[in-house]
Order: C-alpha cells, then structure tokens, then sequence
C-alpha cells in the first residue's frame, strides 16, 4: 500500500457492487445521476472536511475552546453545528511534540462523515485497517510522513460508539492568522493523522 498511486479510483469488492447498482439503477430511470453528483459533493466540499478544518482552527486560535474540545469534542463540535451521521460520539486527540494520533477502524469503516466528509477509500481498505495498528510507522511513510524515531505514535480504533479527531499541531508561521486561513492549512487527511498540517508558503517543511 502505497500514498503515491491513485486510491479512489480503486474499487474494492463492496464498492464495485455499489457502483454496478448504481448502474443498473440509472438505466432503469429509477435514480438520477446528477442527484447523487450533489449529494457527494455535498460531502466533499460542503459538509466535510471543511468542517473539521475549521473545529481545527478555531482550537489554535481559541484556548478556551480547545480545551472544551479536550473535554467533550462532541459538545465542542456541535457548538459548530457539525452534527449527524456517524459524528455524534466525537472525542478529539491532539498531536504534540512528543506524541503522533493515528485514527484507524480495525473491524469495519467508522468515520464521522459530518465532520470530515466521505472517507478515502483506503481508510476501508484492509491493508490499511490492520497495518496501522501492527505497523503504523510503516504507514505513515507509505503516506510519505516520516516522524522522528522519538515519537511516540498512538493508534485509535474507532467504534459505532466513538470516532476520533486528530488535531494536528499548528504549523509555525501562523501568529495572527485568522480562524479562516488556518483552516485552509489542515487536510481531511492530517484530521486522520496520516499527514501534517500544511506549512505556510514560504516556511519551511
């Protein structure tokens, strides 16, 4: 498994059943194409990961609510009005110096899709599923991020209960900055942990 080839346009055995339903279903004239267009990129650019990009930068720019996020991400979160499917039960795990948050679902998919969007087709990807937790350095260099050797790395499982927010650290460069250009620095991907925050033109990788 490697981040360097195209995922999304691998389709896995479920995927591949969904998408000659969705065949079957549109010549038939019972859905219509166009409809599902919306409602994915509804998904993608409306829902989510925007929506988790800008949790992300209002706990760098707002103590208080990074802190009220650390205590219940689900109430910090809903305060955003980022509520419904699969991101109810929400906790929040912030990277530091020391330590590196990998979320993972082990046993099927969970994701909190109104937070981050529609999952990458990778993050339902076997490989992925049980590599992370036996290799997760391994992992996270196939994504192309590799961590000093010091670092810890803490892999989070989600569950039907529970699904998890990396908060990534915030880059350096960025004093002053507003809730909305910081939110344009995190990625669906650095929300996962399988990737940084992006630097700010200009400084340093």
């Amino acid at each position: 498994m490697t981040h360097d080839h195209d995922h999304d346009n691998e389709l896995d055995p479920f995927a591949a059943r969904v998408r000659a339903l969705e065949t079957i279903l549109t010549q038939k004239g019972l859905i219509d194409p166009a409809a599902i267009d919306v409602i994915v990129d509804t998904y993608e650019t409306k829902i989510g990961p925007r929506n988790g990009a800008r949790v992300v930068a209002k706990a760098w720019n707002d103590p208080a609510y990074a802190d009220w996020l650390k205590r219940d991400a689900t109430a910090a979160i809903e305060s955003l009005s980022y509520t419904g499917r699969q991101g109810e039960h929400m906790q929040a795990v912030f990277n530091t110096e020391d330590t590196h948050n990998l979320v993972v679902c082990t046993l099927c998919s969970c994701y909190p899709w109104s937070v981050l969007g529609l999952p990458p087709v990778w993050y339902k990807a076997p490989p992925y599923r049980s590599r992370a937790v036996i290799d997760p350095r391994g992992v996270l260099e196939e994504f192309g991020l590799t961590l000093p050797a010091e670092k810890k790395i803490r892999v989070w499982d989600s569950t039907a209960e529970l699904r998890y927010l990396v908060v990534p650290m915030r880059p350096k460069g960025t004093e002053g900055w507003s809730e909305e250009q910081l939110a344009e620095l995190v990625s669906r991907d650095a929300m996962i942990g399988t990737a940084l925050a992006r630097e700010p033109e200009g400084e340093p990788a």
